[in-house]
């Protein structure tokens, strides 16, 4: 399992001879309508030239379903499987492509690839379909909680599972967990690892001052080593 984050919320898992990414941002869309939220990390053109098999969105937010970044992964000729809750597969489908299969992946759904079985779970977020997607891939569980609060809806979701790790926002804005939220989250469902994300794109949040004694700070463009 590689784990690679692409900034923002953006994370790229190759695993099992397929590549997911999730929720990927790798534009400047954002500025566009809102001008103080431009990106302060520049683009790596690399990202932008991969070949995904599975693509994530959790929520139709622009920084989550940026257009400007999936018309590089979705068009006549691609053949891709976006998993996306209803408001996001509304937007995401209209790229086309008959080869594309777009999957209604609200909460509760679950897709099987091959050897990756993915589980939507609820997130609480201003996006009512918003969702956390979970994977299962060479015998463990990674969980990435999409856009969310620390809400017993979400808790109430989750499958009786082990998670090596836990990819969730800790910028405190915008209907996300703050860092005081986001650790007792982490310890609410027992992860091994913690990796903060949605920070540094838009604000000079200091991941280090998130207080879980198991955390994994990630490196932009760099693979997240979990140990």
């Amino acid at each position: 399992m590689k784990i690679t984050w692409l900034g923002q919320a953006g994370l790229l898992f190759e695993t099992c001879g397929k590549k997911v990414i999730i929720d990927p941002y790798l534009s400047n869309s954002v500025a566009k309508v809102q001008p103080q939220n431009y990106r302060r990390i520049p683009i790596d053109e690399r990202f932008l030239k991969i070949r995904p098999d599975i693509i994530v969105i959790t929520h139709n937010h622009a920084d989550h379903l940026d257009k400007e970044t999936l018309c590089h992964y979705l068009d006549e000729n691609s053949k891709v499987i976006v998993l996306a809750p209803y408001s996001a597969w509304q937007e995401v489908r209209k790229f086309g492509g008959l080869k594309n299969n777009y999957v209604l992946f609200n909460n509760g759904a679950r897709w099987t690839e091959d050897n990756i079985v993915f589980h939507a779970v609820k997130a609480e977020h201003s996006d009512n379909y918003s969702i956390g997607v979970i994977i299962t891939a060479e015998g463990k569980n990674y969980y990435v909680t999409g856009d969310t609060l620390y809400s017993e809806k979400v808790f109430e979701s989750l499958p009786e599972l082990t998670f090596e790790a836990v990819f969730l926002p800790v910028n405190g804005v915008g209907n996300n967990m703050n860092m005081t939220d986001a650790v007792k989250f982490i310890e609410r469902i027992k992860a091994k690892f913690a990796v903060p994300i949605h920070f540094g794109m838009f604000d000079k949040i200091n991941p280090k001052q998130f207080g879980f004694s198991k955390k994994i700070i990630p490196e932009i463009y760099k693979e997240i080593i979990l140990i």
